[in-house]
């Protein structure tokens, strides 16, 4: 087989091309046919998942933020079993300077 015989006609214009896909989409559009409820239908499937979206992230902020503020009150909460030096009570931890 040659390079000539391998390569397409030159009948093979981009004219020809695009008025050959024109003919084939236009017969392929033609055996579609939308249910007349279609556009209803999708727009409530669209909105039925927008609300479950929404509520799944309220769910999750109000989550992330209870266990924020649990474990800030446990964290607040803890106390060591023995006196800190700052509030020890004791007189001896720093002198007095003197006026």
């Amino acid at each position: 087989m040659t390079h000539r015989d391998a390569t397409p006609s030159h009948d093979a214009s981009p004219d020809r091309t695009e008025r050959e896909l024109q003919e084939a989409l236009a017969a392929l559009a033609g055996g579609v046919h939308a249910a007349p409820d279609a556009y209803r239908t999708a727009r409530g499937e669209w909105l039925r998942r927008e609300r479950r979206r929404r509520l799944v992230l309220a769910v999750l902020i109000a989550v992330v933020f209870a266990l924020a503020t649990l474990i800030g009150l446990w964290v607040l909460n803890q106390t060591p079993a023995h006196p800190g030096v700052i509030f020890s009570g004791t007189a001896a931890s720093l002198p007095r300077p003197h006026p």
